[in-house]
């Protein structure tokens, strides 16, 4: 099976090009660029270069989020359309279980990280037990101090993981002491070809989602849709 995986959900975006056992080209960047413009022209690259056209694809991956917003709708609109032309499966995984996955032989407990703003930040806690990847936590948007004093009682060592991490580290450690552990930066991003994997995983489980009404995994409204409802909300109760 013939995969083209996306990311656009947050600074870094990934392309990879993979089979079901061989990853056959990847490229990642972690640049606070607009990756409507460099999206497709880097795709158009990767098929190029390793000679596959689009219509050797037998499925798309794509970041679901949750993420930057823009970002996040770029990659999955882009995905979907690319998806429905082709008429081949979609499938969308979470940002932050792609984070988590690079470090999947943890022994402990894994909390990807991405700063939500306002000292809030979008997570979840996964974990390999008996040699399955579970999720412990579903992924949520939270204050970051809240979920600190959530993750003292799992009695865990915990590795938290992602760019946006150092942001917060001072607190974490603060709060979490020796519990706490933390990635090397080699493994703090979602790389394409591990959305690729485990979106394959979930397609051998009849996890496919649909063309037509697959949408992003946001966890929030955008800053505009909050602003509006809080200037349209008198006129929402008439």
């Amino acid at each position: 099976m013939k995969i083209l995986s996306i990311d656009t959900s947050t600074a870094v975006m990934g392309v990879a090009l993979l089979t079901e056992n061989k990853i056959i080209a990847e490229t990642t960047t972690n640049l606070k660029t607009n990756h409507s413009v460099r999206l497709m022209p880097t795709i158009d690259q990767l098929f190029s270069e390793v000679q596959w056209s689009p219509e050797q694809i037998e499925m798309i991956a794509v970041a679901k989020g949750p993420g930057s917003y823009t970002g996040v709708r770029i990659g999955v609109t882009t995905a979907k359309t690319l998806a429905w032309s082709l008429n081949i499966p979609i499938v969308g995984v979470s940002t932050l279980e792609a984070m988590a996955y690079n470090n999947h032989h943890y022994p402990g407990s894994i909390a990807p990280i991405i700063d939500a703003r306002r000292g809030q930040v979008y997570t979840g806690l996964y974990k390999r037990l008996e040699g399955s990847w579970t999720l412990l936590e579903s992924d949520r948007i939270i204050l970051l101090a809240d979920w600190l004093k959530q993750l003292i009682h799992s009695n865990d060592q915990i590795l938290f993981v992602g760019d946006d991490v150092y942001q917060h580290s001072g607190m974490i450690v603060n709060e979490l002491l020796d519990q706490a552990d933390f990635a090397d930066s080699t493994f703090n991003f979602p790389r394409p070809s591990v959305i690729g994997t485990i979106a394959l995983s979930k397609l051998r489980k009849g996890e496919i989602d649909n063309h037509y009404d697959f949408n992003p995994a946001y966890l929030q409204l955008a800053e505009a849709e909050v602003k509006w409802l809080e200037k349209n909300s008198n006129c929402l109760k008439e």
